[in-house]
């Protein structure tokens, strides 16, 4: 067993540099699959994060109060959506406290809205959803409620952001799939090459007993060496890509968005997997696919 895994180790090496040319094209390939994937990885894990974040920073309703109401009827209201299903909180919000949350945002600007006369602002509540998919209901219900001047929610907004990271999903496996087949389509051509110039000796090993395990053994460690080394290639070239990006756009996406880019390391221990698995099991296919054509497998 350990002899014929020798021989199959030394054999598919020995082929890989035989077939420079092919050896070339293959780990071209794959690593430029896989440099795409990986960019689009980034693209769909980032959008995917952002996304989670902006729901849960638009996961509330603002339900405006008439200057007229007082608290016992902003209470009497609160309780009303308080049993809406969907709804996880509502909390009264005072004129003097959103104007207090207003200047907060508007930083070192704030001393601004000291010249304001009076406070321009209305009593408000709250409302935090368990759901975002109840937020609509949620809102027409409290637009129709006595009491209430205006309702603001941003669902519209959210859908779009939801619609934008769904297509990019698809289009990202769209793209991958048709790399992912290329790829092995020229694996499988320098593996062609290499039982195509093989053939003779193929048939010899066989009059004389050799099982087609034995055969295809180092054609299938061939495949798999150019996959692994085509991943480890790519794995570099993306690792120092994304470090560059975030070190040029991490602090802005925080301070446009709210929100960060998914860290670095944290990224690309996860793509690294994916890459030697993708890479070893598309060299390792394409390589099955050229034998059970030429060695009738």
């Amino acid at each position: 067993m350990f002899k014929g895994l020798g021989y199959s180790l030394k054999q598919a090496i020995v082929q890989i540099f035989r077939n420079k040319g092919m050896t070339v094209a293959s780990l071209f390939a794959i690593t430029a699959m896989l440099l795409i994937l990986g960019l689009f990885f980034f693209l769909t894990v980032n959008v995917n994060f952002i996304t989670e974040e902006i729901k849960d920073q638009f996961d509330t309703i603002e339900v405006f109060l008439q200057d007229d109401q007082t608290e016992a009827q902003a209470e009497v209201i609160r309780n009303s959506l308080s049993q809406l299903q969907g709804v996880a909180n509502v909390e009264y919000i005072s004129k003097a406290q959103a104007m207090e949350e207003f200047k907060t945002r508007w930083g070192d600007n704030a001393y601004l809205l000291d010249g304001l006369a009076s406070n321009p602002l209305p009593n408000s509540l709250r409302v935090t959803l368990e759901n975002l998919e109840d937020g609509e209901l949620v809102a027409e219900v409290s637009r129709s409620m006595s009491g209430v001047e205006d309702v603001r929610y941003y669902q519209t907004e959210v859908n779009k952001i939801l619609r934008i990271s769904e297509g990019i999903q698809k289009g990202a496996l769209v793209v991958i799939a048709f790399l992912i087949i290329v790829s092995v389509v020229v694996v499988s051509n320098t593996v062609k090459l290499t039982v195509m110039a093989r053939q003779e000796e193929i048939r010899i090993m066989k009059y004389v007993g050799a099982t087609n395990w034995f055969i295809r053994g180092p054609l299938l460690l061939e495949g798999m060496f150019i996959g692994l080394i085509a991943a480890l290639i790519a794995l570099g070239c993306t690792w120092a890509i994304y470090a560059r990006l975030m070190a040029a756009i991490g602090q802005q996406a925080v301070i446009l968005l709210s929100t960060s880019l998914v860290e670095t390391n944290f990224m690309m221990i996860n793509l690294t997997w994916i890459y030697i698995a993708l890479g070893i099991s598309i060299g390792a296919f394409g390589s099955i696919l050229s034998m059970r054509r030429f060695l009738q497998a």
